[in-house]
Parts: structure tokens; C-alpha cells; sequence
């Protein structure tokens, strides 16, 4: 016998047969340095011309799937109202907030800019008309759905990286072709299909890395090794970029990098310090520089594109709002003197600048609203005064509001003033009453009082408090300078402070913010500065100051913020949305959309999303069994497949679970298509464990040696997949169906779609709509000329009476009452349920008008929405000054100065509310923040 480490000419090492895909039969020596014991060398472009061939006929059909009918519906659908619209805004140039970073929506800009979108179309409702106005919707439409076509060869190359034959390729792409839910998100206007297919093309990229550092020193820093690795840096900063969850494929992929260095840390033999540095910054570079790099260059683009004000700017501070176009201001006096015209800005909710406007609040007072409003405007201008007038050379005081303009004085810290409002001739104000909506203790309300040559009261004194830890430079800590002096107005009858919270008045207060004096309230909410400042005593030769200009580093990192805060703040309720501990086993979709009696529902391929859920119950149970068994001393580990299957199908498994996982410590809105990311690797998942069951693990059914078997089941299995996609396409192209047909493939009670939408025979769908039949009825007759000055009457009836009649037309109205996943409850449901159950109802009416032959005229969009759109900060209603009257809005009767005086003569008399103690002030104040 040969000693130990020898070799004879008379006995030849015998190489173990290494069938393609890494398959090993036999017992191949443990390979030395760092390289992977059974790895191959898995280049995706060494594949034979055959799976190219395949590659490409896959594609083609996703391409069918996804671009079948994508003009369908020609309206607005779910999210488009909100990534439409950014579109828009993008086009004009004006400034918004959005939750999630700018690439895809850039990349829908674009796709709808080289299209002929003018930026006209608004996209704010669900269901309102694309043909009409003449949108490219289908242009915008096929980034995404492209996108969505490029998953299919990607996740194909990702399983042959990961060493699964072509058949299981082709069974991974097979999915992803009808998956139901995938389809559906594709082929609209939402920032998903992007996400997923950069996610996609992160994982592919890490993968060939991956199989390019197992080969060990042979294969590192060889160009194939860097292009994998810089790719996988731009896959994560793309991913990144499109939505935040990005992060969580940064946070797998950084895992896996900190097990690829511990790695090379152990190997001592071939990897010395200096090597192992070369390899720890090259990651470094391409993993965190390159994608940094990347995610700030979009918002560079972002800026640059949104330069004009908009909707988004009063998340922002003044600071940022400075640097847009027509927000830049002159540069101001710095000097803040006793007669100076001056417009004061809250400092912490960007809220606006302290406002007036002559309407009146409709309870408490009811004397003029103060509130807070986002944009310049001529009622923002107060008139600072001093607490007493002026004394002439004689000794006589000096009357009127300009009094000061001759000889100003400076305001310090501790001065008390009056702030007269210019426009309408009214004081601030405060006192012992309760504000209109915040109807806390603690809380007062803030009004306007006066008139005209009214000289004030006792209750128009307010103190200035500089905060001089916020206040910049030392001269601003002592008096008030514009911009740089942060302080407090404390109201001098009752010792609260002037404060401001993000809570909107309503419809009488213009939905603008609340304003108030609040004892103990939060000092952040509580400060104000002076952003613009006149004085006639001031020449041109004054000190003068404006805002810094933060520059791009400043104005990313406060957006960042920004979007960090309103996506937290999402937290409300929503018609459609679901948990994560739902989402693996498809207990709910999304009504995206409804019309014409047809819906679009999205809802995942059954047969697929519960099979990739049991491929990672699967993996999950192997882990167990492994660890078990190795603490109990087995030597499981040192089979090679084995091993490569606990670490490939386990570095899968992590990035599902790292996609999945951080969902459950989010308390904001989430939706079903939040799993999506993940699914895609649950999707790879069962794929590798079928892979190895067939073709890899030598088991005593013989399903390696029988490649015929491994096919049958892939054909089998997309067979089901497919037969279970044409059951559930209509919901997701929003196709013609039947009720019967809707009722029969309803598996779950959770499944919230309403079989009562479609028609009961699809017959019916070649019938004229309810809309064509409205317009063939006879019209009622036209007004005669003497009826034409007259007002509607209230039910809406411009005609006379009689004509009404004539016409037949009829109204039903119905209170429907549904469950808290949506479900429809009949009347008996309904009276069983009472007593036992708190009704927590919001109620929406939906007319039906009938003409005389019994056929629905339709008022409106038919069908309704179908589905609301998650509630956005950008697509909040703007405020408006209030100056005039809107849409026949009925607002809040001005007021005489005589009934300005009885009404504050009124509140004097009465006792009021005693406030409470102040803590409970503070705690109310905090939740608010909260």
C-alpha cells in the first residue's frame, strides 16, 4: 500500500464523474483554500444555444400574458392615481412629496414623455377617462409591463447561475408567466414591476458572483468576478432607488457578503491580510459606494427636474422651499421694529405662515379664523404694535397703526406687542373659550378681534420669549432679527403660547391648519420666526439677511427625513389592506378597479402562491431536522449535496425571509403586493428543492437516472398553473365573466371580490351598456325662456315639475353593510348580528337613475370606483385663502365690527370650561406629535 499523501503509476487517482449542474457522483475530495466543496463553474453565458432558444420562446410568451388587451381599462386604476399623477408633476416641473424614491417614477415620466404626454391629464380619480383627453396611458403602461416581461429570462439565468437544470428553469419562469398577481401589477402604471424586476436582476447578478467566489483563487478578481460584483452594486442601487424595500435586498445581500469575508478570514493558507483587504474594499466599493452613488444621482435628477413650487413644498422647510422658483426672496431687513410689517412663520410642521382671513370660525366666538397657510399671500401680513403708543414731542400719545413708522424701536426678548392684521383690520386674539375642532382643556381658541380704529384689549398682548437655544447668532438670542430668531408668543391674559399641530380645520376652515394657545404645549409646535419684514424707517442701506441655500447634500438629507416621517405617519386604516402573517397563504387581494360590469382584483395564481409558500415550509422543515441531527453528532454535512443544499436553497430562503420578515414591525398601511419581493424568491425556492428531489439527490425512486419523470412533473405542474390562471384571468386583465363562474372559483371566504359585479350571462356583454341606452333615451324638454334665470330647485330639477314626471325618472337608494373583510351582509345577517356586535358604518350612496322604460341612466362614471387608492400626502386636497367663494361652497358669513364687539362682550360673560391641570395638557400635546 502507497503511503499517505503518495501516488503509484500502477494505481491512478480515479476522478469522480461530474454530471452537468454540480451534480457529483462519488466522493470528491474536500477541495483546498476557500473554494466551495461541489461548486461548478455555472456561467450563464456559456448556456448552450438551446436554452437561449428556450430563453427566448418564454419570453415571448410572457410578452403575450402581460401585452394581452394592456389598453384595458382605458381609465384610471387604483395606485395610477398617485404614480399618474407624479408623472404630471414631473412634466410641469412642480415640486411634490412622495414617500419612495424618484427612479421609477422618472423612468414612467420618460416612457410617457417620448410618448406626447403634455403633463395636462391630472389622474385623480379611479375611473376617470384616459381615451378622452387623449393620455398615452398604454405607452406609460408598457414600461412597466416590459419590465415585468424582463422577470421571466431573469429569474430563468438566476436558477442556471444557481446550478438547477434547464427544465426547473423553465418550471421558475413558467411561474412567473402566470402568476395571477405579478400579471396584474405589470400592466399598470404602479412603481412594483419595477421593483421586482430590479430585485430580480440583484439577485441574478449575486448569484453568478457568488458562483464565481466558490471557484476559489482561480477565479477571484478576474474581469467575469468584477463584472458580476459591480452589477450586483447597480442592482441594489436601481432596487433602492425604486422603494425603500430595497433596503431589505441590501440587507441580504450584505449578509451573505459578511459570510463571504468570515470565509476568507478562516483560510489562512492562501488569503494573507493585505488579499484579504483587497477582497473586503472591492466589496466595499461595489456594494455601498456604487449604490450610494447611484441613489444620490437620481435625486440630483429629481431636483433638477422640480424646480418650480407645488404641492409637495410645504413638507419642506423654508430653507428648501427657498431654492425653488418664484419661492426665493429678496434678501429682507434683519432688524424687526416696533411698526414693521412682518409675516411670521410656524418653524416645526411647515405647516405656513400665520393667517387670516374675514370669515368666521361657525362655534366657540365665532369671531374671524387664524390658521395657518402654506403660501404667500397678502393675509399673511401682521402689523407689530406696541403694547401702548407713542408719545409726541408734547407728551400727547400718537393714534393709529403707524404710529411707530417714524421712530421704530427695536423688539427684544421680553417685549410685549400686538399683532394688528392689515387686510382685515382685526387683532390677534385669544381667550378662555375652546378651540372650534381641538376641543382640549388645555387648549384655547385664537381668533382676530377689532375693527378699524379700535384701540384693543387686554386680550390682543402677547409676550415676546426668545428661544435662544434655537435662535442663530449671539445678536439673535436678544433680539428680533428676521430668519435667524426663534421664539415663543406667550399670550399675557392667560399664559398659553401661540401653537400649531398638524390638524386640518374643515370645509368652513378651508382645510387649512389649526391655530391655538396652548399651556404647556410642545416647544417645537409652540415656535415662530419672521420670515418677511418691511419697515418705512428701513432704507436700503439696512442689514439685511435671507435664507442659506442648503445646497444639494442639505436638500437631500431633509427629504430624506421627510419621506422617512410620512411614510411612518401612514398609518390609518385602508378599504383593502392586509397583514403580513395573510399574505403567504393569499387570504386577500385588492379591488383595483370597477366598471361596466367588470373588475379588476388582484389576487395571486392559488395553485403557484401556496406552492412556493410550501417550498419554503419545506426548506424550513429540512433546517430543523439538519441542526438536530448534527448536534446529535451525524456527519450529514459531509455530503456534498447535502451541504449545497442547506446553503443554496438556504441563501434563497434568507432573501425571502429578509423581504418578508420587517413587514411585521411596520404599523403603516400594507397591501398584498407588499409580498411580492418576496414571493419571487419564494418562487426560486421551491424551484431549487424540486431541482435537487429530481435531479441531484440520489433517492430510491430513481428521479435522478430519470430525467422523464422530473419533465413530467414540470409539464404536470404548469399545466395546473395554467388552467388555474384562465379561471382567474378576468379579475386580472378585467374581462367579461359571469357571476356562476366568479361564485365557482371563490376558494376562501377572504376573497372580498363581488361576484354581484358581473353580468349572469356573458351574453350580456354584447348588449349596448346602460350608458349607450341613457343616450338613447328621450331627453327631457328644454326649459322655456322665462324658466332660465330661475335656481335649481333642491332636488337638482331644472325643468318644471310635470317634465319630470313625463320622464319616469326614478331613484333607489341603499345602505349596504359589510363585515370587516369587506363581505357583503344581507338583512337577516345584519339582524342577527345586532346586539352582539358594534356597527362601525361609513356610508356611501350610490344613485341609480331610472328612465321611463325601467333602464339605468348613468350619472356619473358607471360602477363606481371600484376600490380607493391608499391615502397619499400628495393628493390631499390644497388649502385655499378663502377669499372667494368656489363651486357655489357655501362659507361662513362675514361679520360687522358691532358684532365682533358683542360677540367678545358674550364670551367674557360666560364661565367657560376650566381648564384642566397642565399635564394632562402636556400628554395630550405629545400624543399629537406622536
Amino acid at each position: 500500500m502507497a503511503p499517505k499523501g503518495t501516488s503509484t503509476a500502477s494505481s491512478p487517482t480515479r476522478r469522480p464523474t461530474k454530471p452537468p449542474n454540480g451534480a457529483i457522483k462519488g466522493s470528491p475530495a474536500r477541495p483546498a483554500a476557500y473554494t466551495s466543496h461541489g461548486v461548478t463553474n455555472n456561467d450563464v453565458f456559456m448556456l448552450p444555444s438551446s436554452d437561449f432558444q428556450l430563453l427566448g420562446l418564454l419570453t415571448l410568451v410572457g410578452a403575450v400574458v402581460r401585452l394581452f388587451r394592456i389598453y384595458q381599462p382605458s381609465s384610471v386604476v387604483f395606485d395610477e392615481v398617485h404614480f399618474g399623477g407624479f408623472a404630471s408633476k414631473y412634466i410641469k416641473g412642480k415640486f411634490f412629496m412622495d414617500v419612495h424614491p424618484p427612479l421609477a417614477k422618472l423612468l414612467l415620466t420618460l416612457a410617457g414623455w417620448l410618448a406626447g404626454f403634455d403633463g395636462e391629464f391630472d389622474f385623480k380619480d379611479i375611473g376617470k377617462d384616459y381615451v378622452e383627453p387623449g393620455v398615452p396611458y398604454v405607452a406609460m403602461r408598457l414600461l412597466p409591463a416590459i419590465m415585468g416581461v424582463l422577470t421571466i429570462p431573469t429569474i430563468f439565468l438566476t436558477l442556471k447561475a444557481a446550478g438547477c437544470r434547464t427544465m426547473t428553469a423553465t418550471m421558475g419562469a413558467g411561474m412567473l408567466i402566470f402568476e395571477n398577481g405579478l400579471v396584474t401589477q405589470s400592466r399598470l402604471i404602479l412603481l412594483d414591476s419595477p421593483l421586482i424586476i430590479f430585485t430580480a436582476f440583484t439577485a441574478l447578478a449575486w448569484t453568478c458572483f457568488t458562483n464565481q467566489h466558490e471557484q476559489g483563487p482561480a477565479k477571484a478578481f478576474d474581469p467575469s468576478w468584477w463584472f458580476w460584483l459591480v452589477a450586483a452594486g447597480l442592482g441594489l442601487g436601481a432596487t433602492v432607488s425604486v422603494k425603500w424595500v430595497g433596503l431589505f435586498t441590501i440587507a441580504w445581500v450584505g449578509s451573505l457578503t459578511i459570510v463571504q469575508l468570515w470565509v476568507l478570514l478562516g483560510d489562512t493558507k492562501t488569503v494573507t491580510p493585505r488579499l484579504w483587504f483587497k477582497h473586503f474594499l472591492a466589496r466595499v466599493f461595489c456594494l455601498v459606494i456604487i449604490p450610494i452613488t447611484l441613489y444620490m444621482a437620481l435625486f440630483a435628477i429629481h431636483f433638477v427636474c422640480l424646480v418650480n413650487p407645488g404641492d409637495g413644498d410645504g413638507f419642506m422647510s423654508s430653507e428648501f422651499q427657498a431654492t425653488l422658483n418664484s419661492k426665493a426672496m429678496q434678501d429682507v431687513p434683519v432688524d424687526v421694529m416696533m411698526g414693521s410689517r412682518v409675516s411670521i412663520r410656524h418653524h416645526n410642521t411647515h405647516g405656513g405662515y400665520l393667517h387670516s382671513h374675514n370669515h368666521m370660525y361657525p362655534g366657540g366666538s365665532k369671531q374671524q379664523q387664524i390658521t395657518l397657510y402654506p403660501h404667500k399671500d397678502e393675509n399673511n401680513v401682521w402689523l407689530l404694535e406696541n403694547q401702548t403708543q407713542p408719545l409726541n414731542p408734547e407728551g400727547e400719545e400718537i393714534k393709529g397703526i403707524k404710529a411707530w413708522d417714524a421712530e421704530p424701536v427695536q423688539i427684544t426678548d421680553g417685549s410685549i406687542i400686538r399683532l394688528y392684521h392689515l387686510v382685515t383690520d382685526r387683532r390677534l386674539h385669544s381667550h378662555d373659550v375652546r378651540p372650534p375642532v381641538t376641543e382640549a382643556d388645555w387648549q384655547n381658541e385664537v381668533s382676530a378681534y377689532g375693527y378699524e380704529g379700535f384701540e384693543g384689549d387686554a386680550n390682543d398682548l402677547f409676550r415676546i420669549e426668545i428661544v435662544k437655544s434655537m435662535s442663530d447668532g449671539a445678536l439673535a438670542k436678544d433680539k428680533v432679527r428676521t430668519i435667524e430668531t426663534k421664539f415663543k408668543l406667550v399670550h399675557i391674559m392667560t399664559g398659553c403660547s401661540l401653537f400649531s399641530h398638524k390638524v386640518k380645520l374643515p370645509e368652513w376652515g378651508f382645510d387649512q391648519q389649526e391655530v391655538t394657545c396652548a399651556k404647556q404645549g410642545t416647544l417645537p409646535n409652540s415656535i415662530w420666526y419672521v420670515e418677511q419684514n418691511e419697515h418705512p424707517s428701513l432704507g436700503p442701506d439696512a442689514e439685511k439677511v435671507n435664507y442659506k441655500n442648503p445646497g444639494f447634500f442639505g436638500k437631500f438629507w431633509e427629504l430624506q427625513k421627510v419621506m422617512w416621517t410620512t411614510n411612518a405617519g401612514l398609518v390609518e386604516s385602508h378599504a383593502w389592506d392586509s397583514r403580513p402573517p395573510s399574505w403567504p397563504w393569499l387570504r386577500r387581494g385588492i379591488n383595483f378597479w370597477g366598471k361596466d360590469n367588470r373588475q379588476i382584483y388582484l389576487l395571486g395564481n392559488p395553485v403557484i402562491w401556496w406552492t412556493s409558500t410550501l417550498g419554503i415550509v419545506v426548506y424550513c422543515i429540512f433546517k430543523g431536522f439538519s441542526v438536530l441531527r448534527w448536534q446529535r453528532g451525524f456527519k450529514d454535512y459531509d455530503n456534498v449535496n447535502f451541504k449545497r443544499f442547506d446553503y443554496e436553497i438556504g441563501s434563497t430562503v434568507l432573501g425571502w425571509a429578509f423581504h418578508y420578515f420587517p413587514f411585521y414591525l411596520m404599523q403603516r398601511q400594507l397591501f398584498l403586493h407588499h409580498y411580492f419581493p418576496a414571493l419571487y424568491f419564494a418562487i426560486m425556492v421551491v424551484c431549487q428543492v424540486y431541482d435537487f428531489a429530481v435531479s441531484r439527490i440520489d433517492t430510491p425512486f430513481g428521479f435522478r437516472d430519470s430525467p422523464a419523470i422530473g419533465r413530467t412533473g414540470v409539464v404536470a405542474f404548469l399545466a395546473a398553473s395554467i388552467v388555474a390562471f384562465t379561471m382567474y384571468a378576468p379579475l386580472s386583465y378585467g374581462n367579461p365573466w359571469t357571476q356562476k363562474a366568479c361564485q365557482s372559483v371563490k376558494l376562501l371566504d377572504t376573497w372580498d371580490f363581488d361576484c354581484n359585479t358581473f353580468h349572469t350571462d356573458i351574453k350580456q356583454y354584447d348588449i349596448p351598456t346602460s350608458s349607450s341606452n341613457a343616450q338613447q333615451t328621450d331627453a327631457p324638454d328644454l326649459p322655456s325662456p322665462d324658466t332660465e334665470g330661475q335656481q335649481p330647485s333642491p332636488g337638482g330639477n331644472v325643468t318644471p315639475q310635470a317634465a319630470v314626471e313625463n320622464a319616469q325618472v326614478q331613484k333607489e337608494e341603499k345602505v349596504e353593510y359589510r363585515d370587516q373583510d369587506g363581505n357583503l351582509l344581507n338583512d337577516d345577517q345584519v339582524a342577527a348580528l345586532e346586539g352582539k356586535v358594534s356597527f362601525h358604518t361609513r356610508y356611501e350612496t350610490r344613485t341609480r337613475v331610472l328612465d321611463a322604460m325601467g333602464n339605468e341612466i348613468e350619472e356619473g362614471p358607471a360602477g363606481g370606483d371600484g376600490g380607493h387608492a391608499p391615502p397619499h400626502p400628495d393628493v390631499d386636497r390644497e388649502p385655499s385663502t378663502g377669499k372667494e367663494k368656489e363651486g357655489g361652497r357655501e362659507y361662513p358669513a362675514t361679520a360687522s365690527p358691532e358684532d365682533d364687539i358683542g360677540k367678545e362682550k358674550s364670551v367674557e360673560r360666560s364661565d367657560g370650561k376650566k381648564p384642566k391641570p397642565g399635564s394632562e395638557g402636556i400628554e395630550a400635546t405629545r400624543k399629537d406629535e406622536l
